[in-house]
């Protein structure tokens, strides 16, 4: 396959290196300035690129190394967003993550000094070198609406409804900065559709004031409204995400009562649908898939552990997805990124790199 999302594919984020580790942590103690930490980055990222290529990957990321969250850090340098300290963080099994959240007080904008731009250019300017097509992530709008608690809605606005013009606006001059700088293949990261699945979410996000009842509908608006008139030569994916710290989940529920909304009705090019446990449910809601163009990425190799998956099996489970989707729209990749915060999950670099590997090799054989 020639154009993103590839065959064999990947979420984004990797696990950080001892090195940078080591450099966030001296940057935050005090005793590395901005200049030192950047250096530190920019080695870390160019050795992961050259890995990516190495390991049989066409597309390229930054590995979000330079990030803390895979989502804070995007929207506090939003116009109009900051990020505040909540009295509690975000509750996965077993484990809650840091105490941050993100408030709207002013008119919500992309800043044309948006710093992920930078970001963006200089792992285009790393992939051109090992042939590869960069592969940038951001989160959803989506995610910033659901995770908008009513009390942090400030700025002018009147409530929730009242944002959505200027989130899409901000979004879609987003997309024509990413594009300009030379972007043709940008993912936008995505909780909000896994907990439109999970009862347990829905009721937290009743409790949190969200009204829920109509929600798909209203995500599928904003996103087309985002999506409409981008160039066509960019492609824009998702990845439904149902939780990513430290190896730990959140949301559980099979696809059904979203399928309709993102598969059909959303217009993105491509999705990237975690399959990697029995929390997902079966493929049937691939039927919603419409016949074309628009891929489904099936995230078969968990990136939560570093046990390999066996081949025979995952091969299986494509055949499976066959039954409910076109085989030449299906691609594969790992569930989710190894690292959607700098903590990282619970395997080692060289078992991240086994199941990049993995994916490698059992999307050449599947679609030869």
């Amino acid at each position: 396959m020639t154009t993103p999302a590839y065959r064999a594919d990947i979420v984004g984020s990797f696990l950080r290196p001892a090195a940078l580790k080591d450099a966030r942590a001296r940057h935050a103690e005090g005793t590395l300035d901005d200049g030192g930490l950047r250096e530190v980055e920019d080695a870390a990222i160019a050795d992961l690129v050259q890995k990516e290529a190495d390991n049989g990957l066409q597309d390229a990321t930054d590995g979000e190394f330079r990030r803390s969250w895979w989502h804070f850090d995007f929207f506090g340098h939003l116009g109009g967003v900051d990020l505040v300290e909540l009295d509690h963080g975000i509750q996965f099994q077993g484990v809650q993550t840091k105490s941050r959240g993100v408030e709207v007080n002013g008119p919500i904008r992309f800043d044309p000094q948006h710093p992920f731009l930078d970001h963006f250019r200089a792992v285009k300017d790393l992939a051109t070198r090992t042939g590869a097509t960069p592969k940038f992530t951001i989160p959803s709008p989506t995610v910033l609406d659901f995770r908008l608690e009513p009390d942090h809605i400030a700025g002018g606005y009147d409530g929730r409804d009242a944002i959505v013009d200027d989130l899409v606006q901000a979004y879609r001059d987003a997309l024509a900065a990413f594009y300009d700088a030379g972007a043709r293949y940008l993912q936008l990261d995505d909780t909000a559709w896994a907990y439109l699945c999970s009862e347990a979410e829905l009721a937290k996000a009743r409790e949190r004031g969200i009204a829920t009842d109509g929600i798909a509908e209203r995500y599928a608006g904003i996103l087309n409204r985002v999506l409409q008139g981008k160039p066509d030569d960019l492609t824009v994916t998702t990845h439904v995400c149902r939780g990513n710290f430290r190896s730990t989940w959140i949301s559980s529920g099979g696809y059904e009562p979203v399928a309709e909304q993102l598969l059909d009705v959303v217009q993105y090019d491509g999705y990237f649908l975690e399959y990697d446990s029995d929390r997902a449910g079966g493929f049937e809601p691939l039927r919603f898939l419409p016949e074309g163009d628009k891929r489904v990425v099936l995230g078969l190799i968990t990136s939560k552990s570093g046990e390999l998956e066996n081949p025979d099996d995952v091969k299986r489970r494509i055949d499976e997805a066959s039954a409910f989707a076109p085989l030449e729209q299906l691609a594969l990749s790992p569930q989710c990124g190894f690292a959607s915060t700098e903590e990282g999950n619970v395997l080692s670099e060289d078992e991240q790199w086994a199941k990049v590997r993995s994916v490698v090799d059992i999307a050449a054989d599947v679609w030869r």
